[in-house]
């Protein structure tokens, strides 16, 4: 498949809906590589080592009852498009039953832009804890990917050791299995915010407050992790995030407005925000109060309490 068969099915898109989502599958994957996948039986082992290695130390660092996904995929990128256009078809769902009319026009532009949007992901993205938020069943499993053929590519851009790097990766990804797993209400509270935040803007309006209170979560998610990372990798990895930073700030221009237009940069000021509030709360208490986050929504930190931490600490006494 080539950049003309992502073209052409763009073009092609139709239904009733916001975004044709077959035409979006296969114009991502004509876009992209799906990359090499044979896994020597050593590298597998690695894998899974990783990911139970990332669980019991995690488990030991938060003191946090959680388990890893039954579902963990070693993935090429046309796996990985499969896996998330599942997901924004189920997070864009509300919004294209909302009966907003549309011409065929509209629907090939935003056909197109979901389509660049995982096209680009999915030649960047590593890792991922996939909740499977407004899955159509509660009982539906959590998931693991780790894209293999980025993991590969990006460890020799960093000239690191690619077991090394994927180790990192497991890590990080595992942490954010035990927030989840922690906090068995969190899919329903993130859900409920993106399902009004969505509503919304199929109104055509922006709900401030919902939009405020998702991100809020989502810096403690970022911000939890990046603490556990420190406390519960067993190796010293400030080579490694100087060097993936050093490769973000020095992406071509296009690659840096595609990062803006995703919201990339927001999730990076998550990532320094979330974990600038957990570090005073275990500078000023310890990390079983930082852990106390997720054992009940009410314990989530409101937008304001993420830049006065003093405050969230006095609340939850």
């Amino acid at each position: 498949m080539t950049l003309s068969d992502s073209v052409r099915a763009i073009t092609a898109a139709s239904g009733d809906g916001l975004i044709d989502w077959a035409a979006v599958t296969e114009a991502a994957k004509a876009a992209v590589d799906p990359g090499e996948l044979s896994l020597s039986e050593t590298a597998r082992a690695g894998y899974a080592r990783d990911v139970r290695d990332a669980r019991t130390r995690v488990r030991e660092v938060a003191g946090v009852d959680f388990d890893v996904p039954d579902t963990i995929e070693v993935q090429n990128r046309h796996h990985w498009i499969d896996a998330n256009v599942a997901t924004f078809e189920r997070v864009m769902g509300t919004l294209e039953v909302s009966g907003l009319g549309l011409t065929g026009l509209a629907r090939v532009l935003n056909t197109g832009s979901m389509s660049v949007a995982l096209a680009f992901l999915a030649n960047n993205v590593l890792g991922q804890y996939d909740p499977l938020l407004l899955a159509e069943s509660p009982d539906e499993a959590h998931a693991l990917y780790f894209v293999q053929p980025n993991i590969a590519r990006v460890a020799d851009e960093l000239d690191v050791a690619e077991e090394r790097f994927r180790r990192w990766i497991a890590f990080h990804e595992v942490t954010h299995a035990a927030e989840f797993g922690a906090a068995p209400w969190l899919p329903e509270h993130l859900e409920a915010r993106m399902e009004r935040s969505v509503d919304a803007l199929g109104d055509g309006r922006l709900d401030r407050q919902s939009f405020r209170e998702l991100d809020a979560a989502m810096t403690a998610v970022e911000g939890y992790a990046e603490l556990l990372m420190d406390r519960a990798f067993d190796d010293e990895y400030e080579d490694l995030r100087e060097k993936v930073e050093a490769r973000r700030r020095g992406r071509g221009p296009v690659a840096q407005l595609l990062r803006r237009l995703l919201g990339l940069g927001m999730k990076r000021r998550q990532y320094e925000r979330g974990k600038a509030f957990f570090e005073h709360v275990v500078e000023a208490r310890d990390i079983e109060t930082a852990s106390a986050v997720w054992d009940r929504p009410e314990n989530l930190p409101s937008d304001a309490e993420l830049d006065a931490p003093e405050t969230w600490l006095a609340r939850i006494d």
